[in-house]
């Protein structure tokens, strides 16, 4: 079975690949900036039909191989696993940037960074050249958010590839790679800490669909946040507090997102802490070496603090996020009924969510050992991807990695599973906002590939079906740390 699926997913990634040659985020050489998708043409129609197909084949595959992990008597190894991540990730390793032109953006600031612009008060348009043509307008005048660990490797990317724009994409893509490969391998230690199967960690959060289009298609540095945040979990577990509290921080200072895994290391180290109150100086220690990290960093690279005021960098104006569609209702709402409060809507439900975030956060930190420690860092994280201001599909990683290790059966682990389905086919492969042709023909391609699947069963003797996946509830097998 987990050949057939390694095969199967291997002809998704191939599609995905061929697909992004003709519909998804390529590089523009010269010309008007990036602004939105224009007529449509064949060669992009035939590219969003092969892309789609190609998801399509990609989501069955590690559907099946969760149902393989669950039903069979003998099922696919740790090696195995691996194999697979790698056959799937092998033909979008040359692909354009897929689902997001981020990529772009990435080596835009790393180059604004050896060319001493300041990214946390400039956008890329500061830089100007061939990659402001693939930057959309929208980004081309906000200043990076990004934390300076992330700067300095982008800045030495940019470096290594004088900032070409097919051998800066190559980089940045390998960067991504290099941090989903330190991610993998500390997956199987977490899950063993957490009495979890390792190979179920490995499928959840490492064979994910979103994964393969987002962090190794689409190059997103949440792969590096990642590796910095599992490895330095991975620490704490085996009681290395100071380890893991730089490790967490080095992945707070690429996207600040995972400073929340400071109090998943605060907690596990205050229970090998002696004396009286462990946790307040567990606490004390871990804000002690993080604050010092932050300022060794800040002083190494000469990037300085600027990150923190950049923060605030607004969300996309289309962003679904639950609090920026309600804050656009209620703005249509009070123009209608009470137009001078119109204008103060959407930052009213920016707020609210963000209160509401904090507030879930201290309540799971409340109850952080009934749900076990990593578990509540999971949840935490997801809270504040549902709750905050920007949604994009593989921010949904930020949290489903801790659950992965720590509950995949739990019925977290089952939603975000289905969310992840559904999330792999929300984002056009050129990254902007579709288009009701381009819809018709993803549905198209999906369809397709759903009756040729069908098809293939049925001669098989048996249809491939879209099973809840993943590993059965019930006792794990004991494990050693």
């Amino acid at each position: 079975m987990s050949r057939r699926c390694r095969g199967l997913g291997l002809a998704g990634s191939v599609l995905l690949a061929a697909g992004g040659l003709l519909a998804g985020a390529a590089p523009v050489h010269h010309g008007v900036p990036a602004r939105g998708l224009g007529h449509l043409h064949r060669p992009e129609a035939v590219g969003l039909i092969l892309v789609y197909a190609g998801v399509t084949v990609l989501v069955v595959a590690w559907s099946r191989l969760g149902a393989a992990l669950r039903e069979s008597g003998d099922p696919p190894s740790l090696r195995e696993l691996y194999l697979t991540l790698a056959a799937w990730a092998g033909p979008l390793l040359l692909a354009p940037p897929l689902f997001s032109r981020d990529a772009y953006s990435y080596l835009a600031q790393g180059a604004m960074t050896v060319s001493r612009i300041d990214a946390y008060r400039s956008g890329p348009a500061a830089l100007g050249g061939p990659l402001l043509a693939n930057i959309p307008a929208v980004w081309q005048h906000t200043p990076t958010p990004y934390g300076p660990i992330f700067l300095t490797v982008a800045a030495a990317v940019a470096a290594a590839t004088s900032s070409h724009l097919l051998l800066g994409i190559l980089g940045m893509r390998l960067l991504a790679l290099l941090g989903l490969a330190v991610m993998v391998a500390t997956l199987p230690r977490l899950a063993t800490a957490s009495g979890v199967r390792p190979v179920s960690a490995v499928w959840l959060a490492g064979l994910n669909p979103l994964v393969l289009l987002h962090l190794v298609a689409g190059a997103h540095n949440d792969a590096l946040m990642l590796a910095f945040l599992t490895t330095g979990l991975a620490a704490a577990v085996r009681r290395r507090p100071v380890v893991a509290a730089v490790l967490v921080t080095l992945g707070a200072l690429v996207k600040a997102p995972a400073a929340l895994g400071l109090l998943a290391v605060a907690a596990l180290w205050a229970g090998s802490v002696t004396g009286p109150r462990p946790l307040a100086r567990a606490l004390a220690g871990t804000g002690g070496i993080a604050a010092a990290t932050t300022v060794a960093v800040s002083a190494a690279t000469g990037l300085g603090y600027g990150w923190l005021g950049a923060l605030d960098t607004p969300a996309s104006p289309g962003s679904w996020s639950v609090t920026e569609v309600l804050g656009r209702a209620s703005r249509l709402l009070l123009r209608a009924w009470a137009g001078g409060l119109a204008a103060e809507a959407a930052p009213a439900w920016r707020w609210a969510g963000m209160t509401a975030a904090v507030a879930l956060c201290a309540l799971l930190w409340w109850y952080r050992d009934r749900l076990g420690v990593v578990f509540a860092l999971g949840l935490m994280l997801t809270a504040v991807v549902v709750l905050g201001p920007s949604i994009r599909p593989w921010y949904l990683l930020w949290g489903l990695v801790p659950i992965a290790v720590s509950g995949p059966d739990r019925a977290a682990g089952r939603w975000l599973r289905l969310a992840c389905v559904a999330l792999a086919f929300s984002v056009p492969p050129s990254g902007f906002a579709p288009t009701g042709a381009r819809l018709a023909l993803a549905a198209l391609g999906a369809f397709a590939a759903g009756i040729g699947l069908w098809g293939a069963g049925r001669v098989r003797g048996r249809v491939l079906t879209f099973p809840a996946g993943g590993p059965a509830p019930g006792p794990e097998p004991e494990y050693s740390a």
